[in-house]
């Protein structure tokens, strides 16, 4: 399994001045769902991060996102291990598939795949 990007998902509800804000240091908006918004540098596109005022099936925001490429064998990896799965595994109607797990810290992990 490989990590394609880690992304930092900061709880807002100042998504516009958050953009403006991220926008000084030269982020561009990538993605705009209205609950989430993901700026990326246009240099470094797996340079990003992720504004969200809720998230739109899961129970919590994400502390992060990390992109593997096979997220069923992470799942599996951390049922195996017994990792509190806080949302299950599922197929997301904007084109991922995901999972949120609670990593050692507390912190709720969203682990996902683009489905192709």
């Amino acid at each position: 399994m490989a990590v394609r990007r880690v992304v930092p998902n900061v709880a807002s509800e100042a998504m516009e001045e958050s953009r403006d804000f991220y926008g000084l240091l030269g982020f561009e908006e990538v993605m705009n769902l209205g609950w989430i918004t993901t700026l990326a540098s246009p240099s470094h596109p797996a340079a990003q991060v992720s504004f969200m005022t809720a998230d739109r099936t899961g129970p919590v925001v994400p502390d992060l996102s990390v992109e593997v490429d096979d997220v069923d064998a992470a799942y599996e990896a951390m049922r195996e291990k017994g990792a509190e799965i806080v949302h299950p595994l599922q197929d997301e109607e904007w084109g991922v598939r995901r999972f949120f797990v609670r990593d050692p810290n507390g912190r709720v992990v969203n682990v996902l795949s683009h489905r192709h």
